[in-house]
């Protein structure tokens, strides 16, 4: 059985140890096995004291990456790369301490970016973004854990938008060290055929983010969820399926997410109608 995630962005943006402390409470008594965690900026929160707060409550983490304007791993300046890679590098560390075995996000350039490449320069952004995650991925390695690069639609990026340019992108790159995040919303969008796209994936499924089409609570929406849950057992994910929404109550992010509406009456409703269906699919 999937061990069962949300994340904090349900909620909150950006994350403080105040809010992770309260959320993970709730999470908890909720009957949440996962509570994920996004690393917008180093110090918003404290790993150690989100470490022992998990603990308490009975829970484990997976860790998001976050890319906005002026992360980048391909078409940039030097100076770009080198503190994109020294964020990622801490956000590993981060992950480390509070006991994901992932960082999940789309690990190659900020969210919102776009533009117009022929085939060959699209292998060569593939190439320059190998050759810059790869010091990243060492370093996962060597911490333990594997970084989950996600495809996003064609509306937040023009680089990875389906999972055969994202297995592409990472062709060569240690699979100990990183694979691919799965996020139905961008799947949906995407992909012809979503349980095809996950079994194509197979082995190199890293971590795993599930909402309704329309980014509000699972099971309420027109995925294909027994097709979706069958091709992750066929290809042996035993991961986390982690609820990803947003919370409209944050201008920045509400902006960001495109987040217009209500997805639910209220959040928590979001994520417990969430969890009563995904609970529904794995039990």
């Amino acid at each position: 059985m999937n061990p069962l995630g949300v994340s904090t962005w349900v909620w909150t943006s950006p994350l403080d140890d105040d809010a992770l402390a309260d959320l993970a409470g709730r999470v908890s008594d909720w009957g949440f096995d996962v509570l994920e965690l996004p690393v917008e900026n180093p110090g918003d929160w404290d790993p150690a004291r989100a470490a022992k707060v998990l603990t308490d409550e009975g829970l484990t983490a997976t860790v998001c990456l976050v890319m906005p304007p002026g992360r980048e791993l391909v078409a940039a300046p030097p100076e770009t790369i080198r503190a994109t890679q020294d964020y990622l590098r801490h956000v590993i560390d981060v992950a480390q301490t509070v006991g994901s075995p992932v960082i999940g996000g789309p690990a190659y350039s900020s969210v919102g970016r776009t533009w117009r490449m022929t085939p060959q320069q699209r292998l060569d952004a593939y190439d320059e973004l190998r050759t810059n995650l790869a010091p990243v991925v060492h370093h996962a390695i060597e911490a333990g854990i594997k970084v989950a690069v996600e495809p996003l639609n064609r509306y937040e990026t023009s680089l990875l938008n389906t999972v055969d340019q994202t297995l592409t992108a990472l062709d060569g790159l240690p699979a100990e060290g990183v694979g691919v995040l799965l996020d139905l919303y961008h799947l949906n969008i995407e992909e012809r055929n979503v349980p095809d796209a996950i079994r194509r994936t197979g082995s190199r499924t890293a971590h795993v983010q599930v909402c309704g089409n329309d980014r509000g609570s699972p099971g309420l929406d027109h995925h294909d969820w027994p097709g979706v849950m069958a091709a992750f057992a066929d290809i042996g994910y035993d991961g986390a399926l982690c609820i990803e929404s947003f919370t409209g109550d944050n201008d920045a992010i509400a902006t960001a997410a495109s987040i217009w509406r209500p997805l639910a009456d209220t959040q928590d409703e979001l994520a417990t109608a969430g969890l009563t269906f995904l609970r529904g699919l794995t039990s």
